[in-house]
């Protein structure tokens, strides 16, 4: 049974606490990304090896994305929730257990294919790659080397499906920072032993599966104390399982759709020395507020809307899924508008020493500027794709990931050649902004209740508050810049950390006082958990 919500203020303070709890854990995990990555640049920084590898992970990443953390993911948890409300959690158990080894059966195989046709799929991959001696050998090895994490993180997303169904989120939103801490710990080694730059690299594939199987293995202990036990259960005809593959099917398509907007990127990239590189770090960076707030937005709704949508709770489904686009608004704007004026002192900030000089700072700098114009399309479609998904409405996503993935494809054709790896970012991010809209207008013509509630002056204020805030933080990081310079760790953390501080201050004081929600809502979270230590100090 789905409880019912007693007022909008009480929701509003429910949505932050499971969105704060998400994204705090998230955030671990995407800092220690950024660790992950600074590590990896001060090793090979952005040359051919650092595009090999970049490339490499890049294959069994897209699989990962479209088959685990994808249309599996999005099919598996309203499924689960169905079997869990209407037959109890020994069938929801079941249908683990029984999608679980079809999983492994099929990804086992797919391993054997990718192993045996490394090459064609580097080829076409990253045709550019030809162009530089060596180049397509070291990104076949590493590929080949790295295959088998592909199995390792489906089955953790089979695992965080599971948990966040449950509405269990710590252990699910943690589990990626283990992937970083196990990746981390070996690429420091590699550093300590100073390593040679080939070394370096086939290490660092084999770090990625460790830390592949710590993301999966870190959440067998609450499985577990859930009372989930796996055994292998071959059942291909069980009606959990068709209706899995039936949502599947039209969200794998669109999906692909995802992924062959990524194709296109790293296709046109390589024939960029150092291009591939730049514009991974770039998104690495961009992949923070999206993973914190629109991984952690969508994780809560998706659960949230899966229930209602399975009660039949129209009303439900359109509150949730309004509340989530306004908290996810109300954290992003202002970190668009940060990253816009802040891309450089940033970057800078995080990645320029070793092997990573001014020069990659540069290539970086302007990746991030461009792929943040689609900032808060990106994170939106997190929390807009679940609601179809939970609708039964799987072939609207798909046909929005269409319009995204001709759009992409329009604006690397046209304006590749003048404006180069800058063309493979804006069209991204414009691919987003066109994918969100379509979702959110068919949402509305369908199912409506977004343009109600006062949501379009809700952002106009959000907005305000961003765009004073930006000045702020671009005026004070030259000031900074020009009395410290940019050389040296202490002159980069003071030029990129304090703005980024000042802008957070300077958006949260003006979006209190123009009365934003969500703004009072988040306050009232922190005084409640601060009253609440507060009162249990003294007995402690």
């Amino acid at each position: 049974m789905v409880p019912e919500v007693k007022n909008e203020s009480g929701a509003a303070r429910g949505v932050a606490r499971s969105v704060g709890l998400v994204s705090a854990l998230t955030m671990v995990s995407r800092v220690l990304g950024l660790v992950r990555e600074q590590v990896f640049a001060a090793l090979l920084g952005d040359g051919h090896l650092a595009d090999a590898f970049q490339i490499a992970f890049r294959i069994p990443n897209l699989l990962r994305d479209l088959f685990a953390e994808g249309a599996l993911s999005a099919a598996f948890v309203p499924t689960y929730v169905q079997a869990l409300i209407r037959e109890g959690r020994e069938a929801a158990f079941r249908l683990a257990r029984r999608l679980a080894t079809v999983v492994v059966l099929l990804l086992l195989a797919v391993v054997v294919l990718g192993v045996v046709f490394a090459g064609p799929l580097v080829t076409a991959l990253a045709p550019g790659f030809r162009l530089t001696p060596g180049k397509v050998e070291a990104t076949v090895l590493l590929t080949r080397v790295m295959m088998p994490f592909l199995p390792l993180v489906s089955l953790a997303a089979l695992a965080m499906g599971m948990l966040n169904a449950e509405e269990k989120f710590g252990y699910p939103a943690f589990s990626p920072a283990m992937f970083n801490v196990a990746t981390v710990a070996w690429g420091l080694v590699l550093l300590a032993l100073s390593v040679p730059p080939e070394q370096v690299a086939l290490g660092w594939a084999l770090g990625t599966l460790m830390g592949g199987a710590a993301q999966f293995l870190v959440q067998v202990p609450p499985l577990w104390k859930m009372g989930f036990r796996y055994r292998p259960d071959w059942a291909p005809m069980d009606p959990g399982l068709r209706q899995v593959g039936r949502l599947m099917a039209p969200a794998t398509i669109g999906l692909a759709a995802v992924q062959i907007n990524i194709f296109v990127n790293s296709y046109f990239a390589s024939y960029e020395p150092g291009a591939v590189s730049w514009l991974t770090y770039a998104f690495r960076i961009l992949y923070l507020p999206i993973g914190v707030f629109g991984v952690a937005a969508g994780t809560v709704a998706a659960s949230g809307l899966a229930r209602r949508a399975a009660a039949g709770d129209l009303d439900g489904v359109r509150s949730t899924l309004l509340r989530s686009l306004s908290m996810l608004a109300f954290l992003t704007l202002p970190a668009t508008a940060g990253l816009l004026v802040l891309a450089e002192p940033i970057v800078r900030l995080l990645y320029e020493r070793g092997q990573f000089n001014a020069a990659s700072t540069e290539g970086t700098a302007a990746a991030l500027t461009c792929y943040t114009l689609g900032l808060c399309a990106y994170t939106g479609v997190k929390v807009l794709a679940p609601a179809f998904y939970a609708l039964g409405t799987p072939r609207v996503p798909l046909l929005a990931s269409g319009l995204a993935v001709a759009t992409n494809l329009g604006v690397n054709l046209v304006l590749f050649r003048p404006f180069g790896f800058r063309a493979v970012a804006v069209g991204t991010a414009l691919g987003s902004i066109i994918n969100a809209a379509f979702l959110a207008m068919v949402f509305e013509r369908r199912v409506g209740g977004l343009r109600g509630q006062g949501l379009a002056s809700r952002l106009l204020r959000m907005a305000v508050a961003a765009l004073v805030m930006a000045p702020v933080a671009w005026l004070s990081a030259k000031a900074l810049g020009s009395a410290l310079g940019s050389r040296g760790l202490m002159a980069q953390a003071v030029t990129g950390i304090l703005p980024v501080v000042g802008g957070m201050v300077v958006y949260g004081a003006l979006a209190w006082l123009l009365k934003v929600p969500e703004a009072s809502a988040l306050i009232e979270v922190v005084r409640r958990r601060v009253g609440w230590k507060a009162k249990r100090e003294p007995q402690a």
